[in-house]
Formats: structure tokens, C-alpha cells, sequence
């Protein structure tokens, strides 16, 4: 694999872990959230990663689609909360912190796996380009 093929790959882990992050960012900013424009609770979302194949030897991956947990939503007795149903229970999104915590660490660990790939790619060509100029 050549050092652009190498950073292309690494690349494409890059900008699928930013969109990773920032729907788990979202999802964990809208835990609360019991009313939406669509009408009903936030609905958590997941991001779906789609292998690239593209060549002999380069690939990658890219998020193929962004879709919502269709799990129930939690319903909390709160017969005073402004969106009670008639028994006095909220909907609230069905989103687990810690869980969504998991996600985000794991998310950081690949996005940082990622740049260590291009900067040892960066530092194999510099150290090639040095051996060729003795």
C-alpha cells in the first residue's frame, strides 16, 4: 500500500468516527428531551459504517446511513410534567448514558488509532526521503 493509499484509508476512519461522535453527542444531549418537533420524545440514533472497497489493495469506511432506535421510550410518572399523558406518565428517550459513554470512548479510541496511523505513515515517508537524500 503507498503512503497516499495508506492516508486515504486512515482518512476515511477519520471522518466516519467525527460523525460517530457527534450523533452519540447528540443522542446523550437529547437524553432529556421529552418533545420534539416530530412530536413524542428525542429518538436516540445509530450510526451504520459501510466497508469500502475500492481497488486491489485500498479500502476504507464511510457511514452508509445515520437511522433511529426504535425501542419504546421510558415512561416516567410525572403527572405534573407539561407532557404527562392522561395517567400522568412522561415519555422520555429510551438513551442510557453509560452506554452512550461506552460508545464515545470507543469512538475516541479509533478516531486517535486513526491519526497514529497517519503520523506514522508521515514519519515512514520523512525517513525514506532522508535515507534517499544520503
Amino acid at each position: 500500500m503507498s503512503f497516499f493509499e495508506t492516508i486515504d484509508v486512515a482518512s476515511t476512519g477519520l471522518s466516519a468516527q467525527r460523525i460517530r461522535i457527534n450523533v452519540i453527542s447528540s443522542n446523550m444531549a437529547n437524553a432529556n428531551t421529552t418533545r420534539t418537533q416530530d412530536g413524542g420524545p428525542y429518538r436516540k440514533k445509530n450510526v451504520i459504517f459501510k466497508e469500502v472497497l475500492a481497488g486491489v489493495h485500498k479500502g476504507g469506511v464511510k457511514v452508509e446511513k445515520i437511522i433511529p432506535d426504535f425501542k419504546p421510550p421510558q415512561l416516567r410518572y410525572q403527572p405534573g410534567h407539561p407532557d404527562a399523558n392522561e395517567e400522568g406518565y412522561v415519555a422520555y428517550p429510551n438513551i442510557n448514558p453509560i452506554e452512550e459513554m461506552v460508545n464515545m470512548l470507543e469512538a475516541a479510541r479509533s478516531y486517535e488509532a486513526n491519526v497514529t496511523i497517519v503520523n506514522t505513515a508521515k514519519q515512514l515517508a520523512q525517513q525514506a526521503i532522508g535515507i534517499g537524500q544520503n
